[in-house]
Order: C-alpha cells, then structure tokens, then sequence
C-alpha cells in the first residue's frame, strides 16, 4: 500500500465527496473510488477558459453565480435547449436593447419591458397572419364554389 500526503483541504473535499458517493451507491466507498468517480465526471478546461470565467464571475455578482461550476452547468443548459431546437434565439446588440428600453419607458408605452414588447408584436403577427389565412380559405373555397 503507498501513502499519499494530501492538505486538509483535500481530505475534507474527498471526505464529502465519499458522503455524496456513498448516499447515491448505497455502499461504502474508498478515496480510490471517490477519485475514479470525480476522474470519469471531470472535463477539462484549458486555463485561460477556466481563468475567464471565474473573472466574469466576480466582476458579475449580480447575476448570482458563486462557483465556475454553477455557471459552467448553467452554459450547456442553455446551449442544450438551443441545440434541441425548442427555441429560436434573436441577438440584439447591448446597444439597441438598452435603446429600445429607453424608448419604451420614455414613450410611456403599454410595454413592460423589451421582451414584452417583442413577445406582443410575435403574437400580434401571428393572430394577423391567423386571420389571413382564413380569409384566404374562404376565398379559396368561395372561388371553388362558384366554378361549380
């Protein structure tokens, strides 16, 4: 058997971690195992990337992420319902959003905020194409009829 020294930091983090493993397996775990466990569940990320983001975060706090884990998990969620295709998404500089806001809290509009003003001229869109397409069913059907 070979001893590896590892901080108090470690030890404890591993010592959680074995809580975690032991809780999920029902069974008792070793270091080894909660090693192999965080090895086969880890990605690596270079430096630079990881450095990055941990400088958005703390420059961020507003947005509420504490942990690089926290808004790494955060990132593929929201790049996995963009690659499923259940949304579209519409990029609009910083710039104009910021524009738009102002312009509708100054125009005193009946609009909340930019996304409500979006949301209300999609669906305005849609219930006018709605009606569009039935006028244009029943004149279709009303020119099959008259040809009969």
């Amino acid at each position: 058997m070979k001893t590896l020294r590892i901080s108090d930091d470690a030890h404890q983090k591993l010592t959680g971690l074995l809580g975690e493993i032991t809780a999920q397996t029902m069974k008792m775990q070793t270091y080894t195992d909660a090693i192999e466990n965080v090895l086969s569940q880890s990605v690596t990320l270079p430096p630079e990337m990881l450095n990055e983001t941990q400088n958005f975060i703390d420059a961020n706090r507003k947005l509420g992420y504490t942990t690089r884990e926290e808004f790494i998990r955060d990132a593929i969620r929201f790049r996995l319902r963009f690659l499923k295709n259940e949304n579209e998404y519409v990029e609009i500089s910083k710039n104009d959003y910021e524009k738009l806001l102002q312009a509708i809290n100054d125009m005193d509009t009946p609009f909340r905020s930019v996304d409500d003003f979006i949301d209300q001229q999609v669906r305005f869109l849609l219930e006018q194409h709605a009606s569009w397409l039935k006028q244009k069913e029943d004149y279709e059907k009303g020119k099959k009829e008259s040809t009969t």
